[in-house]
């Protein structure tokens, strides 16, 4: 199916096409470039996209988006970042459907995920999201730029680290639900206060459609904020939690005997019961959320159910396997995407549930600025809590936790993934659980690959 043409690709960019030609797909990198994609030549500090042309072009790219001449068939704009945002505001402008925007300190790509699970529950094919975790400058308008011409759902993603970001990611994705998922100390290096994350977080609601929704965490300390800051966009506000007067809330939640948990939710009079498939209470949150967002935009509750009782988790974020060692087998929890420390506590809550053995390797939270030591050292109670027998600290930053742990587990300090790789073989043992887990920057996933070469099964 045709994405965009050469013609639509100049209307929308103000350039100038030298070919006729179609795409099918749209990317920025040359590794991920197929057949019929469009390359877009971004010029970065580091790179310039235009050193892979040939490249993209033997890859099978149909045409390209640059901002110098080449003999490829392409559009000329004079700036292929300003065209690319052109883009993806152009692809929101014909698309006919609804729009949900995501974000949060914790669990927005998981959300994102569920979401779209339920939205192509309802609309088999129709629906679309942002892959990955493309939620920054160049992220979102390459998801929007992706979605296809008669998308009746889409789902898009966002994040920050700066004041203001979301003010101008959300205008570009103009929702029709936005979500808030919960916040969280991370990027404190760049705010003065949880609540200015909060205020930051808050910004989604400005690119809300009028008559818009606003999904709001009801137990969050900053859900009155969050208010305030949706107040003055969405024609209706939308608290889920687990307390009392939350407008979607679980009124009963059990562990089932395979790690999730069986919920039923009222919103309003109705009550709804279903499982979520992936542990921990703060998929429970996540859940919430996503039932508030589906019932805000008309759809079927008893299909997001569904979902949610089938959906599984995402490398780097939830997704478990089973890896051989002698004498069995060892359980593996992939968390080695990113860590903050709600996100460090919460899945060290999932650990605590399992069986066997706990260990840990928890790679240091980056961007916590002045409050970096403190947070790390904080991290000991929930180690505790979590009955870990062993642990692996990774990078220079967990020297606050090791020195909080000093005499109270049995741990080891390294500085880097490849040492903890080889710290944790030595100890890993049958029916382990082990949870890997630290900031994206620690390349805790190369842990997770080598665990997962001799996999044998994900569950």
């Amino acid at each position: 199916m045709t994405l965009w043409t050469s013609a639509e690709v100049a209307a929308a960019t103000g350039g100038t096409a030298n070919a006729e030609f179609e795409v099918s797909g749209v990317t920025f990198d040359s590794r991920e470039v197929g057949p019929g994609d469009l390359f877009l030549a971004m010029v970065g500090e580091t790179t310039d996209g235009h050193r892979y042309l040939d490249q993209a072009f033997e890859a099978g790219a149909a045409g390209a988006l640059v901002s110098v001449p080449t003999p490829h068939p392409h559009v000329l704009v004079p700036d292929t970042m300003k065209a690319l945002e052109a883009l993806g505001i152009a692809a929101r402008a014909r698309m006919q459907g609804k729009v949900v925007g995501v974000t949060g300190s914790v669990g927005k790509t998981g959300t994102k995920e569920a979401l779209f699970a339920a939205l192509d529950r309802l609309e088999p094919g129709f629906a679309h999201r942002s892959v990955k975790s493309y939620n920054n400058h160049t992220g979102v308008p390459l998801s929007l730029a992706r979605m296809p011409r008669d998308t009746r759902f889409g789902v898009f993603e966002m994040g920050m680290n700066h004041a203001g970001e979301l003010a101008v990611l959300t205008r570009f994705v103009r929702p029709h639900v936005a979500m808030v998922t919960t916040i969280a100390p991370a990027h404190m290096g760049f705010f003065d206060s949880e609540a200015a994350i909060a205020d930051a977080k808050g910004e989604i609601f400005q690119g809300l459609e009028p008559g818009g929704t606003g999904v709001i965490p009801h137990d969050s300390p900053y859900r009155d904020r969050l208010i305030a800051a949706a107040a003055g966009h969405a024609g209706r506000i939308v608290t889920f939690g687990m307390g009392e007067g939350a407008d979607v809330r679980a009124i009963e939640a059990m562990r089932t005997r395979t790690g999730g948990t069986f919920v039923t939710a009222r919103l309003g009079r109705r009550e709804l019961s279903f499982t979520v498939a992936l542990p921990g209470a703060h998929w429970v949150s996540n859940a919430l959320g996503v039932l508030a967002v589906i019932d805000a935009l008309g759809g079927d509750l008893e299909r997001t159910g569904l979902a949610l009782a089938e959906l599984g988790g995402l490398p780097g974020r939830g997704q478990r396997f089973l890896t051989p060692v002698v004498g069995g087998e060892a359980l593996v929890i992939d968390e080695s995407y990113n860590a903050n420390p709600a996100s460090m506590r919460a899945t060290l809550d999932v650990l605590r549930q399992e069986s066997g053995r706990k260990l840990a390797v928890l790679g240091e939270m980056r961007e916590l600025g002045d409050h970096s030591d403190a947070f790390h050292a904080e991290l000991a109670g929930p180690i505790a809590a979590a009955g870990v027998e062993f642990a692996v600290l990774v990078g220079p930053l967990m020297k606050p936790l090791a020195n909080a742990l000093e005499g109270h587990i049995d741990f080891v300090h390294v500085p880097d993934a490849a040492s903890a790789r080889d710290r944790l073989f030595e100890r890993l043992a049958a029916d382990d659980a082990v949870l890997v887990k630290g900031s994206n920057g620690v390349r805790l996933s190369s842990v997770v690959a080598a665990l997962s070469e001799r996999q044998t099964c994900s569950i």
